[in-house]
This record gives structure tokens, sequence and C-alpha cells, in this order.
């Protein structure tokens, strides 16, 4: 298996950038997820797994200057542009979602999102009012950060080719190359196994990755496509620890060494 494609987002739930070369560290991508939208009124971090708020994000494109980071530039609906230097951002993101919202760099010491139910966005709606449990960010990251639960979250163009589904709307880091005939969902048995990526990085594979409602959503030019989530609750519904049932594309992993990853590294999961 080898590595496909790389991407980053480097705001939380805007559309991202795919790379060449990433720089993997213990907090994942270097530059992926280093900033988020904050609602003004509720201090709550903004995300379109809460889609009646905040699906718009999605319609925003986000990048960095360099592999490296650098300055942050957002790509907004209509041709606008700002950066997260420009004075004007807060308020050009405020007109974008219609609440008053800042963009921060800096992680609360306990964040956490709204996670709207998904199986009720599906049956009522994106603008229906639906159970929207708390989630707690980055448990299996190692210090305060934007991204939901680990570091790197990894799909194989197996499980994507089967769903018919671009990679857009799972939000992957790395998506791998499959051989012919290799299965969808096989990365569902990688659970608690490491990988080799590339000549330097090892990664632990910790949970299947559990689906909300963004891959449904528009993203982009991307219609909105219910599809995207009702193929995992049909057949791939399976037991994430911690957290229940529920349908899922991918897996999330820890790093527990860090390098560079190239597109085309290969990658090896330990038997």
């Amino acid at each position: 298996m080898r590595i496909e494609q790389l991407w980053r987002y480097p705001v939380k739930s805007m559309l991202g950038e795919q790379i060449d070369l990433a720089h993997v560290e213990p907090a994942g991508v270097r530059g992926d997820r280093a900033f988020a939208v904050v609602d003004e009124e509720t201090r709550k971090i903004a995300s379109a797994k809460q889609p009646r708020l905040w699906r718009a994000l999605l319609q925003a494109t986000a990048t960095h200057e360099t592999p490296d980071g650098g300055e942050l530039r957002i790509s907004l609906p209509g041709g606008h542009r700002t950066t997260d230097t420009d004075p004007d951002v807060h308020q050009q993101l405020s007109m974008l979602l219609g609440r008053a919202v800042r963009l921060s760099a800096t992680p609360p010491d306990a964040p956490d999102i709204d996670r709207a139910d998904p199986d009720e966005v599906l049956a009522h709606g994106v603008d229906a009012v639906v159970a929207a449990p708390q989630l707690v960010l980055g448990e299996a990251v190692p210090a305060p950060t934007f991204i939901d639960y680990a570091p790197l979250h990894l799909i194989t163009t197996a499980t994507l080719e089967h769903l018919g589904q671009d990679a857009i709307r799972y939000r992957p880091n790395l998506v791998i190359r499959t051989p012919a005939g290799h299965p969808p969902f096989a990365e569902n048995d990688w659970v608690g196994r490491t990988a080799g990526i590339g000549d330097a990085v090892v990664a632990r594979i910790v949970l299947p990755t559990p689906r909300c409602a963004i891959p449904t959503l528009e993203h982009g030019p991307l219609p909105r496509d219910p599809a995207a989530l009702r193929s995992l609750m049909a057949q791939n519904r399976v037991e994430v620890p911690g957290f229940g049932v529920l349908p899922a594309a991918g897996v999330y992993a820890t790093v527990e060494r860090s390098g560079p990853v190239g597109v085309g590294a290969t990658f090896d999961v330990a038997a």
C-alpha cells in the first residue's frame, strides 16, 4: 500500500488543501486544524458537525503559505479572500456564517463542540433543531487542540471506491492506495496495530472513525449527498470503543514516531 493523497485542514470545518509533503508530529500533520472559528456569544468552537449553525464553513477554503505553515489564507464564496492577520477577518467570517464569530489559533483548555445526531439530521434536515451532544476534542492528542479525536485520520481507496465518494467528504489526512481486490472497510481490522508510513513515521491505529452529518453536506461545489452517510449506516456500523455502535469509515491513529511523509510513500500495517 502507498500514500495516494495527503491533506490538511488549517481551519476546523473549512475545506483544506492537498499537499505533496506532510510533516507528521505527535499533534498531527503540521498546520492541520491550527485555527478554528469561535462563536462570540457562546464561546463554543464552530464545527459543521452542527450543520444548522455552521455548514457554511464548508464553503470556505483554508490554506497555508508554506508546507511548514506560515500565513493562513482563506478563500470565501464570491471570490473574497482574507488572512489570519487581516483586521477584517472576523467580520468577514461573521458575514459568511450569520453570527458574530472570531478566528482563533488558541484552543481552550477543555475544548468541545456540538455534534448533532446524524440520524436525526438525515431524518429532519440540516435546518432542524436536533439533539446535539457535546464532543470533547482531542482525547488522543497530547496537547489542547482543535482536532476531533486523534492526530491522524486515514482512509483507503478501497473504501472510497466502494462508497463511490470523494475523499473530500470524509476529511482524511492520508488516503491510502490499496491493491486491486482489497476489501472495503478493511481499516476496521487495523485497530490496535502499528503502521509504518514512509521511512520515518510510525503510527498506532486506535479507533474506527465514527461518522457525523458532515459527509452529507455541501462541500464547496459538491452537492449534498445523504448517501455518503446512509451507505455506512447500512454496511459498516461497528463498535467504536467509548462511543458505541456507529457508522464508520476510515480509522484514527496516534503518532509514535515523527517524520516527513510524501505522496507515494509506503504504508505497511504490522501483522
